[in-house]
């Protein structure tokens, strides 16, 4: 029997990708607008504090983001207080940018591990202010639900470190996440290659979040290909079920029947 899926719906919207695209890091503007359009996806997280607001035509990155399919999702990387998150939120909304922010506030500037208190606190001001809060969190399915009860759209448990390609370290840890919330489960952070990706999906989650795996790629556009159809794999291999692992080996054919 087949099972039906259904499309990712967050706060109401609909969403027929399940991968989330970012802005930074790329060679050009241009090379960024092709792997927007490569990738398939139909949201994209901008960094409000990392915006030139004062350039103009091309030079603005703004320019290079097609509005007209893709959601802006403004960020507050960088942030370190709640405090400093919060403002970061409603300069995105002053700007115009979107009421939907990415909530990130950071520990500390090595690890770049969300500091998840300050974050729980200033996702309950947002809310609390209209706003759509995805907030980028630990592996915590504890911190995860915290965020949840106060009001999220969504939690983004990361995979790995910002920007380290090293995978999804903890999956046990994903899974239950998975579990315990209801709202979409968003891996952000730590995807470094296509097979990463399936993995997220295949844990159940229903979106991937990436930006410096397919900006720091050696050829961008294909990276954002290929990620586009690991979401997509992951996504039917979770559906569709993996067979339990076993110790030892199985025969794949049957072994009734067989020419004595």
């Amino acid at each position: 029997m087949s099972i039906q899926d259904k499309p990712l719906v967050i706060a109401g919207v609909t969403f027929q990708s399940r991968l989330i695209v970012g802005t930074g890091k790329y060679p050009s503007h241009e090379v960024m607008k092709q792997c927007h359009e490569a990738s398939g996806s139909e949201m994209v997280t901008v960094a409000v504090r990392r915006l030139d607001l004062a350039a103009k035509g091309e030079a603005s990155l703004m320019n290079w983001i097609d509005r007209s399919r893709m959601r802006l999702l403004p960020n507050t990387a960088l942030c370190y207080t709640a405090e400093d998150a919060i403002r970061t939120c409603r300069l995105a909304e002053e700007l115009g940018m979107s009421k939907w922010v990415k909530l990130e506030v950071l520990g500390d500037e090595k690890t770049l591990y969300p500091d998840v208190e300050e974050t729980v606190k200033a996702a309950r001001v947002l809310v609390k202010e209209g706003f759509t809060v995805l907030p980028y969190t630990s592996d915590d399915p504890i911190t995860a639900r915290k965020l949840e009860d106060a009001g999220c759209a969504a939690v983004m448990p990361l995979g790995a470190p910002i920007g380290s390609g090293l995978g999804i370290r903890n999956p046990h840890n994903i899974r239950l996440i998975r579990e315990v919330v209801k709202v979409p489960v968003i891996v952000d952070a730590g995807v470094g290659s296509a097979s990463d990706a399936a993995i997220a999906m295949e844990l159940g989650v229903d979106a991937v979040l990436m930006n410096t795996a397919i900006a720091g790629a050696k050829d961008p556009v294909r990276m954002a290909r290929a990620m586009k159809l690991a979401v997509e794999a992951g996504r039917e291999s979770f559906l569709a079920g993996r067979i339990p692992r076993k110790a030892y080996a199985s025969a794949s054919s049957p072994l009734e029947g067989l020419v004595e």
